[in-house]
């Protein structure tokens, strides 16, 4: 579906009803919950949220994705307002501001003039890289990679920058826990000789292992409700 200029200014009009309704929030007489927390407090949340983001965008489930992408943006203004509360802080529109930089900056294939027009999926990949590097002028191939990611996503990571920096690394798994984490890692690396997303493809797996456990836990009690979908037990959040 293609956006017009009215759908831009629909879509721009709701988002700053979103901004105005999170600085309601965290404005004196608004909501002390949302009064009292920080940029870390707010850490475990942003997490949380981009995993259910993740199974909800692979659920296939459109409402339930909207819902998702609705609760990750919230994560996106709530730290943007606490930043605007700094003398030194930056507001919505300087996010805004700096990923359209980013976007512009890194697609010269579309928004310069002199861009090469035509290029495969492949080519602009490989531009991306390129322009990264030259704008971040990194001192490792790890810089950048969250160490909080989930161990398989953070395996799929170091290999792939291991692979385009073509370092030959040897594994030295000395005891029963290093060699079982080498074997691990052999499997993230053979997922990614083969196209497959090792972190996406074990979550698939553990989805229909617990649909199982479901439909067993029927049989045996066919009186009790099977839920479709665990909530979080975690406090409560906007």
């Amino acid at each position: 579906m293609s956006t017009n200029d009215g759908d831009i200014q629909r879509v721009g009009s709701e988002l700053l009803r979103a901004v105005a309704v999170m600085d309601r929030l965290r404005s004196p007489g608004g909501c002390p919950w949302d009064a009292e927390q920080t940029h870390a407090s707010l850490a475990p949340y942003a997490v949380e949220e981009a995993h259910e983001l993740a199974e909800a965008a692979e659920s296939g489930e459109v409402h339930h994705l909207r819902e998702e992408l609705g609760d990750l943006l919230l994560q996106v203004l709530f730290h943007a307002r606490i930043a605007a509360e700094a003398e030194d802080g930056f507001d919505i529109d300087d996010v805004a501001t700096a990923l359209v930089d980013k976007l512009t900056y890194r697609h010269p294939h579309v928004f310069a003039d002199d861009g090469e027009r035509g290029l495969s999926a492949q080519e602009v990949t490989d531009q991306w890289e390129v322009l990264k590097a030259a704008r971040q002028r990194r001192t490792s191939v790890l810089e950048g990679i969250p160490t909080s990611l989930p161990a398989l996503a953070r395996a799929q990571k170091v290999l792939s920058r291991i692979g385009k920096a073509d370092l030959e690394i040897e594994p030295d798994p000395a005891e029963p826990e290093g060699r079982i984490g080498a074997r691990l890692l052999e499997l993230v690396h053979e997922a990614q000789r083969q196209g497959v997303d090792a972190e996406a493809a074990l979550r698939n797996r553990i989805r229909g292992l617990e649909e199982q456990v479901r439909r067993a836990e029927h049989v045996a009690k066919p009186d009790t409700a099977t839920p479709t979908r665990t909530g979080s037990a975690e406090p409560r959040q906007q």
